[in-house]
């Protein structure tokens, strides 16, 4: 009628059965999703980095001669 206090935690483990072929689909599928998250990191490092050289660049030729 009630479940025990045993059942709830020694149940029945659950089996799930995948082939081959989907969990290799699932594998693929995850090293996309990584590798699309990597190159859009990149492309906004990229980004940061352009803009620190723009900052650094002299602002004048006077910044430039004298260095500051």
């Amino acid at each position: 009628m009630y479940p025990s206090l045993f059942d709830s935690f020694f149940g029945l483990p659950n089996i799930i059965v995948v082939s081959e072929e989907r969990l290799q689909a699932a594998e693929k599928a995850a090293k996309q999703k990584q590798l699309t998250a990597v190159k859009a990191r990149i492309e906004e490092l990229k980004g940061y980095e352009t803009e620190l050289e723009k900052e650094l660049e002299p602002q004048s030729l006077e910044e430039a001669l004298t260095g500051e």
